[in-house]
């Protein structure tokens, strides 16, 4: 404490610190008053410190200008015997002074003699030095760099909460406040914990890991946020980390109008296809005329077409149904054997045109599972359909249903060609099939569906396989 008055701000500041670490609150604004009084008592010092140096430097320009002159008297007498002892001195001691009031205080005279130019060197750097450290004093360092911080936080677009490693608020930019609808003074410096018991949506924010969107309104509009969280570290240490809420709105409403597209456009196209159908049927009719065996050739591969057509537009019925979760279940207790039996009747013709024998295995006096009958026998519908097509003829497909305890495990094993491990994890996402599959061409959404199904009644689905081993594609369901 080097100025005067600053003493006096300095203990107050320190008792209204003590006290307001003791829980008084009400003494912020006096510890933010006396912060000031600090700053305003060091910033008059610096101008009266250089309105000094000015002076100084104006007397000691008056100073050289006498002793210049005397010394001019006296070098044309030494002028033979003391050319550099005085002129050079002088010099230097001028062009300190020129740097000093250029703002240059890192200037130094440098005088090896121990005589009047000693001190005055000596005297000039005390100055130079203390100018240099007013110049350069952490307490403008620091302002600056939260300023700075300050400036880059409250740009960020996405709303952010910063949190230190023993989960005060460091800080919440302007898009944060308003989400949570709080003012900064009841975030900033509080205990997340304790500030998170009368906001919902920060409690969530703190507590919840769940990465699926959330859907916040504002301004009375929907709008659907992705929580991101990230670790601050610092010197390989974590001292807090940050809350971010990225707006994904847009991006939600352009999937919510592709879900819409694709069943509009799917339910369309399922009415003249239905139609076609019912007319190659009438053609099959032989009061509508008998066929030639070019035009019974074209009619099969027309309906064989109209059939994978038709498939295709349901399995995009049903995916528009997953994505926009209106997904109506209708679960119940129902005999394993029930299941099956609609699965095989359904796949009986398909196994038949490509010789193929459907082995069942299924324990006596099953108890009933706890699911939906119909999306359950579709995700089996779905299997054997696979299991077939993809078996070599003169094969056979096994169906197992197994008991787990809790649960029924559901097995269907072929002796197709396998699937390489790298595929393996991609099967059950939209739209991927298998490269060079022979299956014959699909939406590769039949899986994708059979997961959704089985995963929303409390079920697990996956598979097994190994090239050139075929694969056995499993799903469990709970007992009722």
């Amino acid at each position: 404490m080097t100025e005067p008055g600053e003493a006096r701000y300095t203990n107050a500041l320190r008792q209204d610190y003590e006290a307001f670490q003791r829980g008084d609150s009400a003494r912020l604004p006096a510890i933010r008053a006396s912060l000031t009084g600090i700053m305003d008592v060091n910033m008059k010092a610096i101008v009266s410190k250089q309105e000094k140096t000015r002076k100084t430097a104006d007397k000691a320009l008056l100073y050289i200008a006498l002793v210049s002159g005397l010394c001019f008297l006296v070098g044309i007498v030494f002028v033979y015997n003391f050319p550099g002892y005085i002129a050079n001195p002088i010099r230097e001691l001028t062009e300190g002074i020129r740097q000093i009031a250029d703002r240059k205080y890192e200037q130094r005279l440098h005088f090896s003699s121990g005589d009047e130019f000693g001190e005055l060197a000596e005297a000039f750097n005390s100055m130079a030095r203390k100018l240099d450290e007013y110049e350069h004093s952490n307490l403008a360092r620091i302002l600056f760099e939260k300023q700075r911080a300050e400036a880059v936080i409250g740009s960020l677009k996405d709303a952010a909460i910063g949190l230190d490693n023993k989960n005060i608020i460091l800080f919440a930019n302007a898009e944060a406040l308003q989400l949570l609808n709080l003012p900064e003074s009841a975030l900033v410096g509080k205990d997340a914990n304790e500030a998170a018991r009368r906001n919902d949506l920060l409690r969530y924010l703190i507590h919840e890991k769940n990465p699926a969107p959330i859907k916040i309104v504002t301004e009375g509009k929907e709008n659907f946020f992705l929580r991101e969280s990230a670790d601050i570290v610092h010197n390989r240490e974590i001292i807090g980390h940050i809350i971010t809420l990225r707006n994904i709105t847009a991006f939600k409403e352009q999937d919510l109008a592709k879900t819409h597209f694709i069943a509009t456009i799917s339910h369309e196209l399922k009415t003249p296809l239905a139609a076609t159908d019912l007319s190659l049927k009438l053609l099959d009719d032989e009061r509508t005329g008998p066929l030639s065996g070019d035009q019974r050739e074209l009619v099969d591969s027309i309906r064989e077409d109209n059939r994978r057509m038709i498939r295709m537009v349901s399995e995009l019925l049903d995916f528009s149904k997953v994505e926009s979760g209106n997904i109506a279940l209708q679960v119940q207790a129902v005999p394993p054997a029930d299941i099956l039996r609609y699965a095989l009747e359904t796949v009986a013709r398909q196994a038949s045109g490509k010789e193929v024998d459907i082995h069942t295995e299924i324990p006596a006096a099953a108890a009933p599972v706890l699911a939906d009958a119909e999306k359950s026998a579709w995700v089996l519908v779905n299997l054997l359909t696979n299991a077939i097509r993809y078996s070599p003829p003169q094969s056979a497909v096994e169906l197992t249903v197994t008991d787990e305890g809790k649960m029924w495990l559901f097995g269907v094993r072929d002796q197709g060609k396998g699937i390489d491990a790298s595929f393996r994890e991609k099967i059950f996402e939209r739209f991927f099939r298998v490269p060079e599959a022979d299956g014959g061409k699909g939406t590769g959404l039949g899986l994708a569906i059979a997961r959704e199904f089985i995963e929303a009644q409390g079920g697990q689905i996956g598979v097994e396989s190994e090239p050139g081993k075929g694969s056995y594609f499993w799903f469990r369901l709970p007992k009722a």
